[in-house]
């Protein structure tokens, strides 16, 4: 039957598996919306389409699922570019469908007009194109769905004209076969696992990419005899405590002493990028075993490593088969007392620098449900809790590591509540960051959200402040004025505190799971007294 292609592609997305939208309705796109209520779908109405950009990663991160935004021509498309650079960066499926002018080469002065939509875009985002037909649109939301699970998962961006959108559309076709993650050759399994086993001292580095191996890893690592790092998105893949494990402390500058003892390291999806070691190298000297499904990642390395181009899950799980067919288990090679001291000098250090926010991190993680997903912000109490704060499960903590986007916890966090209903998500912003995007308490509201939003107030861009001082630079517009955050957050219709102690934050975060809608929770260094 034939109905206009903006209701064709709702009913589509609903067909291929999706549940939940993302957007803001424009005179652009409402044809986008025709069908949506009849398909199926969900929507979830953002006050920003950065806010809904960001709503489809956090839910897309909670999922596995790709995240899908409805957005509208020229800044609707501009708005959500900083969500889908952060999405980019961190390897998060999002597909955004977005209305374009028709015509913009003659006819000047349009509605929404910029020089071209399709190339901005494509500027943040794996590949942007134009469906200038219905069979165009449809097969770039197959070619989209098909990638997001047969390589890297980033985000996709496809602009269909207003008149296209409008116009009747015969229906969709019927979905074919979708590809998978390739596998790492087993003769390449075999090999690494041979140099495992040669080496006297070899060290895991954990990224977010080997989080779906979470369940073998530890039976991993006492098969080896090989101790571990995580990156920030790999916590939770070692379990806290482990003997082996060296946390996710990469961005101690000592940890490179670490890494120049091992004489094997084995990188298992992770870029070891910037933003996990906060210096040039990983400081060894030792040849390196990588395993990611990016070929870009590979590239690069020395005539002693040995790159795998697979799924890091699947090359860690036929590892955890294939040993012990081979060999026994093997004696720690590293000293289980010698972590822990390292750790515990570590953490020592993280206090010092960090002042209260260790403190007031552990209070937190004493209550939190171990199911809990975590959403945080580009401020200090992030950068000091994902260093020290370990993860009872992988893939429950994202942060906005690669782009660096302030403004992302508390949309992320919508998305996520929205992905996992009756399942507890927090939110931790700074009080510059929150300002972001704070207008999606409403959305919160709206939704009726259990969502405790921890809110770290310093008063100040503290982390800039700190690297002008030790750059030996005048802190200069490093303090604005703040509003009265509980009485805003009460403005929308929320909740909000201002706990004076440590319990007393504990009860707000226990409390705040069980309310009928989100809670601001406002923290400050007081708190320690």
């Amino acid at each position: 039957m034939k109905k206009p292609l903006g209701a064709q592609i709702s009913r589509m997305l609903k067909a291929r598996g999706v549940e939940v939208i993302f957007g803001i309705p424009g005179v652009h796109n409402i044809e986008m919306y025709r069908g949506l209520e009849e398909a199926g779908l969900t929507h979830v109405l953002a006050r920003h389409e950065q806010g809904a950009a960001f709503m489809a990663d956090g839910y897309a991160r909670a999922t596995g699922r790709p995240g899908v935004a409805y957005v509208i021509t020229g800044p609707g498309v501009c708005n959500a570019m900083t969500a889908l650079g952060q999405a980019y960066a961190d390897s998060v499926p999002v597909l955004l469908l977005a209305s374009c002018l028709d015509e913009t080469a003659f006819h000047l002065g349009q509605l929404h007009q910029m020089k071209d939509q399709r190339a901005a875009a494509d500027c943040v985002c794996d590949w942007s194109l134009e469906a200038r037909t219905p069979e165009a649109a449809y097969g770039l939301i197959d070619r989209a769905l098909s990638e997001f699970g047969a390589a890297r998962p980033r985000p996709k961006a496809i602009h269909v004209p207003i008149a296209t959108l409008a116009a009747l559309a015969d229906g969709f076709p019927s979905e074919a076969p979708r590809a998978h993650l390739p596998h790492a050759p087993q003769e390449r399994i075999y090999q690494a696992i041979q140099r495992i086993f040669a080496a006297e001292r070899p060290l895991f580095v954990f990224g977010g990419g080997a989080s779906g191996a979470a369940e073998v890893i530890p039976d991993l690592l006492h098969q080896t005899g090989a101790a571990a790092f995580t990156t920030y998105a790999g916590r939770g893949l070692v379990p806290p405590g482990h003997p082996s494990n060296f946390g996710a402390y990469l961005a101690r500058p000592e940890s490179a002493r670490i890494a120049a003892a091992a004489d094997l390291i084995v990188a298992v999806g992770t870029e070891l990028s910037q933003v996990d070691l906060w210096r040039d190298a990983l400081g060894h000297q030792a040849p390196v075993i990588r395993i990611d499904i990016d070929p870009g990642v590979l590239a690069g390395g020395g005539p002693q490593d040995m790159p795998i181009l697979g799924d890091a899950a699947q090359a860690l799980r036929a590892m955890s088969v294939a040993i012990p067919a081979r060999y026994d288990d093997r004696a720690p090679c590293w000293d289980a007392a010698r972590i822990a001291a390292t750790r515990a000098a570590w953490r020592a250090g993280l206090m010092a620098e960090r002042p209260h926010v260790v403190e007031i991190a552990e209070a937190v993680q004493q209550v939190m449900p171990e199911d809990a997903m975590i959403y945080s912000d580009m401020t200090q109490f992030a950068y000091a809790a994902k260093e020290g704060w370990d993860m009872p499960r992988a893939g429950h903590w994202h942060h906005p590591s690669g782009f660096g986007t302030l403004g992302y916890a508390l949309p992320a966090a919508i998305g996520g509540a929205v992905a996992r209903p009756g399942l507890p998500t927090l939110a931790i912003a700074g009080d510059y960051g929150l300002q972001f995007t704070v207008q999606e308490l409403g959305t919160a509201v709206e939704l009726g959200l259990s969502l405790p939003i921890l809110l770290w107030d310093n008063e100040e861009l503290g982390e800039i402040k700190d690297a002008m001082t030790a750059a030996q630079i005048a802190p200069n517009a490093v303090v604005a004025r703040n509003p009265d955050f509980p009485g805003l957050a009460k403005a929308y219709g929320a909740r909000a505190c201002r706990p004076g102690s440590l319990s007393a934050l504990q009860e707000a975060v226990t409390d705040a799971f069980d309310a009928p809608g989100p809670t601001l929770i406002h923290m400050t260094p007081k708190l320690t007294g």
